[in-house]
């Protein structure tokens, strides 16, 4: 299957956001819905595309070989797959920056947005904060721990793990 130049570019982004999610693609692709993300990968990716058992989107390992793009996440065999090495966009390398380790007290979306005013002076939107932090989940290097609002931490210490931002947020 020979892929158009827009094919291969928007299966460089699911090689890059693995393990993502429709709505993600969707931000990264400005189209209108869920569906006509979920429609264009059936007919134009299929055979370079799963859902793993979350349902989240991956790519295969053929797609990965065939774009020239890192994989959004690496992991050390030894360390029972906790990611060594993630590529994301820029926000959510300043969320992995700022957010509590796992030996800390777990942040709310609010703590973290606060943490991002003051080391960076950004003031990104509550819910692009939410987002960032729970692709960050899917990818194993956060964690969650609801009390009375949802809280998150790493999962694996900052020094344990090579951020590098992507070129696309």
């Amino acid at each position: 299957m020979t892929l158009s130049e827009e094919a291969t570019d928007r299966l460089a982004d699911v090689v890059e956001l693995q393990p993502t999610k429709n709505s993600e693609l969707q931000d990264r692709w400005g189209m209108e819905s869920g569906s006509e993300v979920h429609q264009y990968l059936e007919n134009e990716l299929g055979d370079y595309y799963f859902r793993d058992d979350n349902s989240l989107i991956r790519a295969t390992a053929e797609a990965a070989d065939l774009v020239d793009v890192e994989p959004g996440i690496e992991s050390d065999p030894e360390d029972d797959g906790v990611p060594s090495k993630i590529r994301v966009p820029e926000l959510q390398a300043r969320i992995v920056a700022v957010l509590a380790g796992p030996e800390e007290r777990s942040e709310s979306v609010v703590s973290v947005l606060h943490s991002l005013r003051d080391e960076y002076d950004i003031d990104p939107e509550a819910e692009d904060v939410r987002s960032g932090l729970q692709s960050l989940r899917r990818k194993g290097v956060v964690e969650v721990e609801y009390r009375t609002v949802p809280t998150f931490r790493l999962t694996v210490e900052r020094d344990d793990l090579e951020v590098s931002v992507s070129d696309a947020d």
